[in-house]
């Protein structure tokens, strides 16, 4: 052999060692992070008991699920174990579907952004004319909140006395109403009324139900395929986690309302494995094309200043995901309140990282439980930490 080529051979084995040995290392130190910060996140869910209601959580990072588990049961009758499958109400986190239902309309050129409530519905009253579907979408269209409407009309009633109202009930409560709240777009005011009318507009658009709607279009193509829009009587949620809220000290189920049959605004149930399918769908622009998303990321601009919450705290939403960062960390993200359950899907796109928290009990705070996972992995720099 050549005296420089035996040594050019030994010199790529040794690095070829060195590389090996590196990999090595760090598939320990990364493990190892692993396990420390899986430790740190069963410790934030310590109050869950293996027979109480409890809480489903996932990271994804890079495009791959890293952590998945489940705590508690889904339900005190069954006592079955929550894990990735099981399905839990989203609640508001629903709306990011209900604007991605909306976006592939206009996407299909069947509805603009700039069209009215009368354009859609011309029996609807006049006011609708100068809400536009965007203003909907963004919660910048006045609209009177339905809950509002519905203790008017039923006072006092215990809730679990008054029927459940559904999207087209809502549709006709609001033709009973003369004017919004203030001028759309000219502030913003967080409007489940609005997405529980989109729903409605998806319909008539389509011609299709709403729920049969997200399904051919959506949880179908991306293989969600325990994911539906509920309605009683019509589908059933397999591995259906049951809501719960602690009273006097013991739990008890707390699942429907009068207003748990809404589609729109808060009606799907969904696991930890179809979420992450879903995130995925995000990630690779499955179903629309980036520049077709960049509306649902562009912050509403109300005409009167900036976007505000009833407390003065400044706020920036798109459809269906609010937009604030996050220790300088660029964020999409939603939560759920619904009774029963709190969820709350937390999206990093410059980090490649996406947490999910979804509960079945009242007491847990699903999105601040969520950022403390994420502080986990964010670097303050703007990076994942990888061996924390």
């Amino acid at each position: 052999m050549n005296l420089d080529a035996g040594r050019r051979t030994r010199t790529r084995q040794f690095g070829l060692g060195i590389l090996l040995v590196l990999i090595l290392v760090g598939l320990r130190l990364s493990s190892a992070g692993n396990q420390r910060a899986a430790s740190r996140i069963n410790a934030l869910f310590a109050t869950v008991t293996p027979a109480s209601p409890g809480a489903a959580v996932m990271i994804v990072r890079g495009g791959h699920s890293v952590f998945a588990r489940g705590y508690g049961v889904t339900d005190l009758r069954s006592l079955h174990k929550i894990d990735e499958h099981t399905n839990f109400r989203l609640a508001s986190v629903t709306k990011q579907f209900t604007a991605m239902a909306v976006m592939l309309l206009v996407h299909d050129g069947k509805l603009r952004y700039e069209q009215t409530l009368t354009d859609v519905f011309p029996d609807f009253p006049a006011y609708g004319k100068s809400i536009t579907i965007r203003h909907m979408l963004n919660h910048t269209s006045g609209l009177v909140d339905y809950e509002d409407l519905m203790a008017e009309k039923y006072g006092d009633t215990p809730d679990d006395q008054i029927p459940q109202i559904k999207d087209a009930g809502v549709l006709a409560l609001l033709e009973k109403v003369s004017s919004t709240k203030f001028v759309p777009g000219s502030k913003w005011v967080y409007s489940n009324s609005g997405y529980c009318l989109l729903a409605m507009v998806v319909e008539k658009v389509s011609g299709e139900s709403f729920g049969e709607f997200l399904q051919r279009r959506i949880f179908a193509p991306l293989h969600m395929s325990n994911t539906v829009a509920f309605e009683k009587g019509k589908n059933e949620v397999s591995d259906r986690a049951y809501g719960h809220t602690l009273q006097n000290g013991a739990w008890h189920e707390t699942d429907q309302s009068s207003t748990s049959a809404t589609l729109g605004d808060g009606g799907v149930y969904t696991s930890l494995a179809d979420l992450a399918r879903w995130d995925a769908a995000l990630r690779d622009h499955t179903l629309l094309s980036e520049k077709e998303m960049l509306p649902a990321f562009t912050p509403a601009q109300p005409s009167s200043g900036p976007a505000k919450e009833t407390d003065g705290r400044l706020v920036s939403y798109g459809f269906g995901w609010f937009l604030e960062p996050y220790r300088s960390h660029r964020r999409r993200w939603h939560y759920g309140e619904t009774v029963g359950f709190r969820t709350s899907i937390q999206r990093f796109p410059s980090d490649d990282l996406t947490v999910v928290v979804l509960c079945n009990r009242v007491d847990l705070p699903a999105p601040d439980l969520a950022l403390k996972i994420a502080d986990l992995y964010l670097r303050p720099s703007g990076g994942i930490q990888t061996g924390h």
